[in-house]
């Protein structure tokens, strides 16, 4: 009779601890920030995109799995409208740390600013509400720094097409170096301007370093196409000439099975492997809010010695967070 009630309960665990798990995946609801990033700070995971026009919201996690929040210290914002530079338009945040500093490269009214703070839940701020120098709009800041302690600031610049574009930044990141600023790419081949508009978009840069070669990702077409998608070029200098990989795209409708996939961000993770994290559409019909997603990627040596990106189509997954966090 002992061992029957010590079964049952064990059956009773069990059932338990099964409805818990599909009561959490019930709950569990699709995260909704565009031209996502994740910054990887001290064994936590903080996701940042774009938000609206209040700011950037930030979500938290320990394993990049199971996200809570948003986290962000003003009611759920790392990023709050009144705090830095911007009244609308925030998009597209970049977060990245120098000491003990954390900084926030974003666009908002169609211009780049960096504000800072001392924890990456925020508040980033400015004392001056001020945005970079340059004519005309610049939007999709991204900051590299080079193994010589060299900034670089790779962005889009509005000029007959959104056109990716890199100067040097001081080192105190308070704005670019004059007489640096040089043209990376445009949108000049068939899968990037499906639409044959006149105004080819290249846009979403993010840039590593592999081997002593340049590796600029970015995006191409409307973000609104079905056929948005990444690309890569590389170069043997931050400032290019920049040669296109012959791949083009390897982030596609074509290997992801979702429209508009684009317009992320590379991270390392704890385990040491490549993850790009971006966004997709919100279905076949409709493009907003568009739902945040990423999947895993690695450098593979070719026989001609080239190393290249290759993404893992079957590791793609939308990235989620629990109903009431």
């Amino acid at each position: 009779m002992r061992y029957r009630s010590i079964f049952f309960l064990l059956c009773l665990f069990a059932w338990v601890q099964l409805v818990r798990a599909q009561q959490k995946t019930v709950d569990a609801k699709p995260i909704y920030l565009a031209d996502p990033t994740i910054f990887f700070d001290e064994g936590n995971y903080y996701l940042y995109g774009t938000s609206g026009d209040q700011g950037f919201l930030v979500y938290r996690s320990a394993d990049l799995k199971n996200w809570i929040g948003p986290a962000g210290i003003k009611n759920g914002y790392a990023l709050k409208k009144g705090d830095a530079f911007g009244t609308k338009g925030f998009w597209a945040p970049q977060v990245f740390k120098r000491g003990q500093t954390y900084y926030m490269a974003y666009t908002a009214d169609e211009q780049i600013a960096i504000a800072q703070s001392n924890s990456p839940l925020g508040p980033f701020k400015q004392e001056k509400l001020k945005e970079i120098s340059g004519n005309g709009k610049q939007i999709d800041p991204f900051l590299f720094t080079d193994s010589d302690g060299k900034n670089y600031l790779y962005h889009v610049r509005l000029d007959r097409g959104n056109r990716i574009f890199v100067a040097e930044m001081k080192a105190d990141f308070s704005d670019i170096i004059p007489g640096t600023l040089k043209e990376c790419i445009s949108g000049t081949d068939n899968w990037e301007n499906t639409a044959k508009t006149d105004w080819p978009v290249t846009e979403g840069p993010t840039v590593m370093k592999k081997n002593k070669l340049y590796y600029l990702f970015y995006s191409a077409n409307d973000f609104r196409n079905p056929d948005y998608a990444v690309g890569y070029a590389t170069s043997k200098s931050p400032f290019g000439p920049w040669t296109k990989y012959s791949g083009n795209p390897i982030i596609s409708k074509a290997n992801i099975k979702q429209n508009g996939t684009g317009h992320g961000d590379f991270l390392v993770d704890a385990n040491g492997q490549l993850q790009y994290v971006f966004h997709v559409h919100y279905s076949d019909q409709k493009v907003s809010p568009r739902a945040t997603v990423i999947v895993a990627g690695k450098f593979v040596k070719e026989k001609d010695g080239k190393m290249v990106m290759q993404i893992d189509p079957k590791t793609f997954r939308t990235l989620t967070v629990q109903n009431g966090q």
